[in-house]
């Protein structure tokens, strides 16, 4: 069963597993053990729904460029900048860490180009029913492996996210010219999003206590989550874990608030628990179900 993220309808359970398959033609996870378990664990959410997209078009609108939608501070020249873009079925979040294999041609070709220069490219989340979407994150290479068959294992991590302004060209890869995103400072005080970070934080570890129960995996304490994180990397790190629901992880890299960002993930959460608790008692009623 699916429902919206933010209705209270059932879900299916929350569980933590694996990071996702970037199941794209260019693309793959790195399937070395050592590689993989850099990635942070993943929470699987059900999927939200989002109004969809003509696809194969990249979202590039005029309330793209509207003050509301960017950075504090005018836009300059100076902002905007070039970037190779990797169309991706996945959500790449500042922070985060991405094993990706690489073997189309196309991508090879960046991939040299990108290790004799600043090894930075841009990951935005693509499908089929929803499109490219216009705001993704830089992913850095860190470590790279390239193969006798000229294929590359990278592992890569998420810096700065961007806004795509407008396309430089589609051949043999795709270049955009971006502009650079950061968070507003909010309305809210740093003791209001310290606060609302703790609350984040608390519904997080009741989920996954409650998830490992369900799984059979004991109710064990679950540690410290947050990791002296501010509220900002903290709402990415939250974000970042929460797989199957990549449209819902693209609407919260798009925000520009880090409180809407917390609000948002709190909901979620929030639901996620209640189902949980409802499976929990269910499962205490019928041991067998």
């Amino acid at each position: 069963m699916a429902f919206p993220l933010h209705c209270p309808p059932p879900s299916p359970p929350l569980r933590i597993s694996s990071p996702p398959a970037a199941a794209a033609a260019a693309a793959v996870p790195n399937p070395c053990p050592n590689l993989s378990s850099l990635a942070p664990p993943r929470l699987c959410l059900p999927r939200h729904r989002r109004r969809r997209r003509r696809p194969g078009s990249l979202r590039c609108s005029a309330s793209s460029s509207s003050p509301e939608n960017r950075r504090a501070g005018p836009a300059s020249s100076s902002d905007a900048a070039e970037l190779p873009l990797f169309p991706l079925p996945l959500v790449l979040f500042p922070g985060a860490v991405l094993p990706l294999q690489i073997f189309e041609f196309r991508y090879r070709m960046m991939m040299h180009t990108l290790l004799q220069t600043d090894l930075r490219f841009g990951v935005v989340y693509a499908d089929s029913a929803s499109g490219t979407a216009d705001v993704g994150c830089v992913g850095e290479v860190v470590k790279h492996e390239r193969l006798a068959d000229d294929r590359f294992f990278l592992i890569c991590k998420g810096q700065e996210r961007f806004r795509v302004t407008g396309i430089v060209r589609t051949r043999p890869y795709l270049v955009a010219r971006v502009d650079w995103l950061e968070d507003r400072p909010s309305s809210d005080g740093g003791d209001d999003l310290e606060s609302l970070a703790g609350e984040v934080e608390a519904y997080m570890k009741d989920v996954i206590r409650l998830s490992n129960r369900l799984n059979g995996k004991g109710e064990k304490e679950v540690q410290d989550l947050r990791k002296n994180q501010f509220p900002t990397p903290f709402s990415f790190f939250v974000g970042s874990t929460f797989e199957g629901a990549p449209r819902e992880q693209q609407a919260l890299l798009e925000l520009e608030d880090t409180a809407a960002r917390l609000r948002r993930e709190k909901e979620t959460l929030r639901n996620t628990l209640n189902y949980l608790t409802a499976a929990s008692a269910v499962k205490d009623v019928f041991p067998s179900s």
